[in-house]
């Protein structure tokens, strides 16, 4: 297949260059009082539920924009009782979870290999504050990182992607999005970005109505095939 023509690569974050899972796991075995894998699991799942219902429900307008610090609060308040997290200084530092999430392996060296050809955006669900600090913990270099606080909403309102589109000032066919996450890159190709979903293990693949422009095994091979 040859290579797409485009001008400017825009990256989702969460779950697709940090692996939030893992680094939520961390953050509640790290304060839990009894660490148990499964347990662990659990809080995650509830964590993440909790968010995504609330991102889901702000999109649609059922709840008044709130940044992604706030919500990372309710949930780690959600998760502190029901895992028996008591002691203040834990409970504040489980709140901060989402500024420690570590990068995958290939996340550091793809989006150099990336940078060095096309002009490179960061557009993630996380607040200003929680994106810079999670940018400097994961070593994640952008020519931008922009944050839908922006917006005052979510991905993947239509408005979102237009502060990517706008800061590249092209076409959108001239616009790759790349996500780890259908409804993500959906949300994308309906303004008409083109779209590269990368494997991971939690993301959201694919179904057979979708068609995206790219689909790789990780950052080395979105770099290949553009």
């Amino acid at each position: 297949m040859a290579p797409i023509d485009i001008d400017v690569v825009v990256f989702d974050v969460l779950g697709t260059l940090v692996d939030e899972a893992a680094g939520l796991r961390s953050a509640i075995d790290e304060v839990a009082p009894r660490p148990d894998p499964a347990t662990a699991a659990e809080l995650v799942a509830r964590w993440q539920g909790h968010v995504a219902t609330e991102h889901e429900r702000i999109v649609a307008g059922e709840r008044e924009f709130v940044p992604s610090s706030i919500l990372d609060a309710e949930a780690a308040a959600m998760v502190a009782r029901h895992a028996g997290i008591d002691v203040p200084a834990d409970q504040r530092r489980l709140t901060t979870a989402s500024t420690r999430l570590p990068p995958f392996a290939d996340s550091g060296s793809g989006l150099t290999r990336l940078a060095e050809r096309y002009p490179v955006i960061g557009l993630s669900n996380a607040d200003r504050s929680t994106l810079l600090r999670l940018n400097a913990h994961a070593g994640l270099r952008w020519h931008q990182a922009l944050s839908t606080e922006s917006a005052a909403t979510y991905k993947p309102a239509a408005v979102v992607y237009r502060l990517a589109l706008d800061v590249a000032a092209v076409a959108p066919e001239r616009v790759l999005m790349v996500a780890a996450h259908a409804w993500d890159l959906r949300g994308a190709a309906a303004l008409g970005m083109r779209t590269a979903y990368v494997e991971r293990p939690a993301g959201d693949p694919p179904t057979s109505a979708d068609r995206f422009d790219v689909h790789a095994t990780g950052l080395a091979d979105l770099a290949e095939q553009l």
